[in-house]
């Protein structure tokens, strides 16, 4: 599932694109909101608030969260889509751009006044302009109990922190994913999570270790099996979430985290 960093990317580059335009095609295809004709609207501004993607278009909010599959692409009007049409979702047609969501995990038009009963209960957004690092770490020590790694990929808590950096925020802490969040230094946490993603919002290419060369992004996700990097133990692997729909695949070094 793409994280933070991704959708900032990817509403940076929609904004760029549309945001002044106005819309001259509109195609929702969702059985929902297929009647949704936006058309003649002009596109005022694309945001991310932490995993989701806002286009805000007249008084009106296309609301879509990318899920495990999901993307957005921009295509020039009459280009060839370079994926299958039928798993469109939402079509967004300007003069000189069409904007095309395939296999989209929620795809939704609201009034943007509503935005909160979508996006309200999410946490402080770690790249948004009203980051706030002390309501975050509030929301994460409520419940000391939770596990850590659990813990940071609550959206109610932070938004925008995925799998990826999950892990990797456990291995650079040097605590276990299972550790309860009361024993963690919670404010390091939340201050290297925030460093993370700034670091990798302007590039294509995440990394958490510095290096952009492939195999070598990343300490321990999707390293099961393979030596540490730190200290040559082997990368073990596992899952952990609040419930068995909620458990993420999780990494760690018995070594080096404990």
């Amino acid at each position: 599932m793409p994280e933070g960093d991704t959708i900032y990317r990817e509403a940076r580059q929609q904004h760029a694109a549309l945001a002044g335009q106005t819309l001259t095609g509109c195609d929702i295809r969702v059985p929902r909101y297929a009647t949704v004709d936006l058309t003649g609207e002009t596109v005022r501004e694309v945001v991310s608030r932490g995993k989701h993607l806002l286009h805000r278009i007249g008084d009106w909010t296309l609301h879509t969260h990318l899920k495990m599959e999901g993307m957005w692409q921009l295509y020039r009007p009459g280009e060839r889509w370079r994926r299958p049409a039928f798993t469109a979702r939402a079509v967004l047609t300007t003069a000189p751009w069409q904007a095309v969501g395939f296999s989209l995990g929620i795809t939704e038009v609201l009034p943007t006044a509503d935005e909160d009963s979508i996006v309200g209960h999410l946490g402080p957004d770690l790249l948004g302009p009203d980051w706030d690092a002390v309501e975050a770490i509030r929301r994460i020590t409520e419940q000391p109990e939770v596990p850590i790694f659990v813990a940071m990929l609550d959206q109610r808590n932070l938004a925008g922190v995925g799998n990826v950096f999950a892990n990797e925020l456990c291995f650079l802490r040097g605590v276990l994913p299972t550790r309860p969040a009361g024993e963690v230094d919670t404010v390091a946490a939340v201050d290297l999570a925030h460093r993370m993603l700034q670091a990798n919002k302007d590039r294509p290419q995440r990394s958490t270790t510095g290096d952009l060369r492939p195999g070598r992004r990343s300490y321990v996700y999707g390293r099961a099996g393979q030596p540490c990097p730190r200290c040559g133990t082997r990368i073990l692997a596992g899952r952990l979430g609040r419930d068995e729909l909620q458990e993420r695949d999780t990494y760690w070094c018995p070594n080096c985290q404990r």
